[in-house]
């Protein structure tokens, strides 16, 4: 409590001599147009998670906005960062340095999403990430301006984890990609398998963009382990479930878990595969009226049902373009001011709160891929099965390592 007022009380005061400054320049919208940049895999392995699919829901936001923010129009700029760090920071850094943008979402990358946070905030630019996982975003590497939006790797490993070992699944073999994305996942996991009762028995890692999992699961197999762990995701995870069900690792008893999955992966695997599959998501396209049409609307312009990313990303464009409007400006301290200051209320979360650190909480749901007989359509492949609480699913705020609750 004492950290979060003492943060409170420094950002207050930031704000408040931002918003002087400003206002003695007028205030309003600084170069005459509001520019968001979805910065986004367009071409790799997590291309189908977030690419294409994020930039439709970016425009789809801006459009439905009505275009314009406080009389000024709204632009949507886009780039791939092609899953690399390096690549994904010089396109940030030129289009904050020389267009001048005002917002940058998509970032569906843990290291180009922490890089490109860090970046950004330094210049003062407030970056909505609706794609990489990594609990750094707003725990150690947290930023002033730095929101973290859809999930995490520890909203989604905890809560599929805790309730396989409750179903039986109590020893585990994790296959898990090699970079920070994948290690946040797996140790977020494995604390949830052992404060379940659970245990893991080991574990193999591979690089980002593997095709053969051979070697990873001949080591799965052999472990002896109830449960495949596989803390990886898009075409990494699809791979690795295809080939475990080539080998006949499923039929032959072992139970595999995947600790981020999107609705496109289960599609792309097919119910005979898939079914019986549970893990974690932040949005379902039938989990309510308002969530259906809005992605019937998405439908008809991607061809393809939403995943969590895709919707998180039409929330957070809309979130931010409302701040813009509450604050009458787009003074980044202004904007987050107003964004920690407002409940995000639409068809993606109820009563989504952004915290000081720059988590935006909301409850999540965990799901098991229907049986083919219990599918009546095309997309009708999920069952929820529960919902998890907001303050269950993410890191409580008093328990966070985010230096600048520490100030």
């Amino acid at each position: 409590m004492k950290k979060t007022m003492l943060f409170a009380i420094l950002y207050g005061a930031s704000v408040l001599l931002a918003g002087n400054a400003y206002a003695s320049e007028g205030g309003s919208i600084s170069n005459g147009e509001v520019k968001i940049g979805v910065l986004t895999d367009m071409s790799g392995v997590y291309k189908t998670n977030t690419g294409p699919g994020s930039v439709t829901a970016a425009r789809m936001a801006v459009e439905d906005f009505g275009g314009s923010v406080l009389g000024k129009p709204i632009e949507v700029i886009v780039a791939d960062h092609q899953n690399k760090a390096d690549i994904g920071s010089s396109i940030a850094r030129q289009w904050i340095d020389e267009d001048h943008v005002d917002m940058i979402t998509g970032l569906g990358n843990s290291a180009v999403g922490v890089a490109v946070q860090n970046l950004a905030s330094d210049k003062h630019v407030i970056t909505i990430n609706t794609g990489a996982g990594t609990v750094a975003l707003t725990e150690k590497q947290c930023t002033r301006y730095g929101l973290h939006y859809v999930y995490d790797t520890y909203s989604v490993p905890t809560s599929t984890a805790t309730a396989v070992v409750d179903g039986g699944g109590d020893s585990w073999f994790f296959i898990t990609a090699n970079y920070s994305f994948g290690h946040s996942l797996q140790q977020n996991a494995t604390n949830a398998i052992e404060a379940a009762g659970g245990k893991v028995i080991g574990s193999a890692k591979h690089p980002i963009g593997t095709d053969d999992f051979a070697s990873y699961l001949i080591q799965a197999q052999a472990s002896g382990a109830k449960v495949i762990g596989l803390a990886d995701a898009g075409r990494d995870f699809i791979n690795a479930v295809k080939q475990a069900n080539a080998f006949g690792i499923i039929q032959h008893g072992q139970k595999i878990a995947g600790m981020l999955v999107y609705i496109n992966d289960i599609k792309a695997l097919g119910l005979p595969v898939a079914q019986g599959l549970e893990f974690t998501t932040a949005f379902y396209w039938n989990q309510s009226e308002a969530a259906r049409k809005w992605s019937q609307r998405f439908f008809e312009r991607h061809h393809a049902m939403p995943n969590m990313n895709q919707a998180g990303t039409y929330s957070a464009v809309m979130a931010y373009l409302k701040a813009i409007k509450k604050a009458g400006t787009d003074n980044a301290d202004q904007v987050r001011k107003a964004l920690g200051d407002t409940p995000i209320n639409d068809m993606f979360v109820s009563n989504g709160r952004v915290e000081p650190n720059g988590l935006m909480v909301h409850d999540m749901f965990l799901v098991k891929v229907k049986s083919p007989d219990q599918s009546h359509g095309d997309w009708d492949l999920l069952k929820v099965v529960s919902k998890v609480p907001a303050d269950k699913a993410f890191i409580p705020l008093s328990r966070s390592s985010c230096p600048l609750l520490e100030k």
